[in-house]
């Protein structure tokens, strides 16, 4: 049994990448740079260090030849999701290359979470009713907020709707997400009042501006994503594909242009909810995950 630390390389790759992300006004996403840098970076690495063939994760996802579904891309590979929906995490590994695929193996993708608790019992195992990990890969759940105040000061600011009329306050704009509904103080409420979400954010001013309805991207407005840091597993995806900007997202129909070696444009063709700057896209045919990238603007 051999340990493989990845302290330091967490510590760069995941922890100050969320921090700086955050200090910037992105919404981050560490599950996706943990898989990247940690699980088949260091671990990766680690592996062949030591003569191993493959690694293998508990991911629910799914690996798959592509000659079972193309004869065209027979010898490459497909990223799938995983057979249980509710627990389906293809989303957190877009980054995934063709190399790192061949090397990876996903052992409990095509079975059932229920099924997985069943199996475990059977042999005894404590795990079988350890309940399902949640928040940041690794730092398990905390509160982000309380978390990035030890590394960025806190700077209270106004919260306004959108006839820039003040109603709240705020601990910093960096802080805080689009969609966010939760973390800051309106001076008038009433249980009765509906929710406000936050629509946008002036960085420069510390201002949150924050409105009952989402924001969204639509169709008719022509809106779009611009990428960065994009990775296809395979052919650069082209007519109508599904994306995802959220874990758990229902997915929407949308179109891809290849604008750049890691650069695209992707067209939302129903309505989305505005996504967050610093967000992962993941691009899908169905369950086979075409690649992604980070979204840059909504525009």
């Amino acid at each position: 049994f051999l340990t493989c630390d990845a302290t330091s390389r967490y510590k760069a790759e995941v922890v100050d990448y969320l921090i700086a992300e955050y200090r910037a006004g992105r919404t981050p996403n560490p599950d996706v740079m943990c898989n990247k840098q940690v699980k088949f970076g260091a671990f990766l690495d680690f592996a062949d260090e030591h003569g191993a063939d493959y690694i293998a994760t508990g991911h629910y996802a799914r690996r798959m030849g592509r000659a079972h579904a193309a004869e065209k891309d027979a010898g490459s590979i497909f990223l799938l999701r995983g057979v249980d929906p509710s627990k389906d995490q293809s989303y957190f590994l877009w980054t995934l290359t063709q190399a790192q695929l061949a090397r990876t193996l996903f052992p409990i993708g095509d079975s059932l979470k229920s099924d997985i608790r069943k199996e475990a019992a059977s042999y005894g195992l404590p795990t079988a009713e350890k309940p399902d990990s949640q928040g940041v890969c690794f730092l398990g759940e905390l509160d982000m907020k309380e978390f990035l105040f030890h590394f960025i000061p806190r700077e209270v600011g106004n919260v306004s709707d959108i006839s820039d009329r003040i109603i709240g306050e705020h601990d910093g704009a960096v802080f805080y997400t689009i969609g966010q509904r939760h973390g800051f103080r309106l001076h008038q409420t009433s249980p009765d009042d509906p929710p406000y979400f936050i629509v946008s954010k002036d960085l420069e001013k510390n201002v949150l501006i924050v409105s009952h309805e989402k924001s969204s991207v639509s169709p008719s407005a022509q809106s779009a994503l611009a990428l960065t840091s994009t990775n296809w597993s395979g052919e650069p995806p082209s007519g109508e594909v599904q994306i995802q900007t959220r874990y758990r997202q229902k997915p929407v129909s949308a179109t891809v242009e290849i604008t750049g070696a890691t650069t695209a444009t992707v067209t939302p063709l129903t309505t989305l909810e505005t996504p967050a700057a610093g967000q992962s896209c993941v691009v899908y045919d169905g369950d086979i995950v075409l690649g992604g990238g980070i979204i840059e603007t909504v525009r």
